[in-house]
Parts: structure tokens; sequence; C-alpha cells
């Protein structure tokens, strides 16, 4: 997908693995912004990390045991965070869940 494509079909969005028993697809992105799709198996972990982007996230669905810079809340389906630049965070899925998460600007990382 390119960063033209303004529409994006549930099939046109390849699934990779960073982490075990998580899988994530780019949804859409421009330059200023990025959608990523990610499912987690229950118990599976995305690692503790930072970046500088703005981060603002979905729980679509399940429960997420859910860290910022050091605080841990868990937050279920329907709640959301925001992780402002640079802050160490990560989440433990507490049952098989999904997030979306949006990030400003987008993470080119993520297309390579």
């Amino acid at each position: 997908m390119t960063s033209s494509a303004l529409f994006v079909h549930a099939e046109g969005a390849d699934w990779i693995s960073p982490e075990p028993g998580v899988t994530r697809r780019i949804m859409v992105y421009l330059p200023e912004m990025m959608m990523v799709e990610v499912a987690f198996e229950k118990d599976a972990i995305g690692a503790a990390h930072s970046h500088p982007h703005i981060q603002a996230s979905y729980i679509a669905e399940g429960s997420f045991a859910v860290t910022i810079d050091g605080k841990t809340e868990v937050l279920k389906k329907g709640g959301s965070f925001i992780v402002p630049p640079d802050l160490v965070h990560g989440v433990k899925a507490l049952e098989k869940g999904r997030l979306i998460d949006t990030f400003t600007p987008h993470r080119a990382e993520f297309l390579k």
C-alpha cells in the first residue's frame, strides 16, 4: 500500500508477526498519521519500548494490562490510552484481543 491509498480493504493489508503471539497490519497511513490493527493471543506481550511518535490506542476486543511510564492499568473493550512521545510503554493481553493503534507522524520503520 502506498501513502496515496485512501481506501484499504481488509484483505489488502498484510499481517506480520513482530513478537510471539502478536500480529499487526497497517490499515492506512499518510506521512502525518498511521492506523495499525494489532492482534494478540492471550498472555502475549507487546514489549516495553518508546518512540518519538504520539500513539493513541483503542481496545477493539479483549482486555489488556497497559503500562505507560511505570503506571499500569487494566483496560477492556472500548477503553483507550494515549502515549506522549518518548515515554516507555507496553501491554500484556489478559485475553485474546485487538488494539487499533494510531501514530503521528507515521511509523516509517513499519513500512520496511
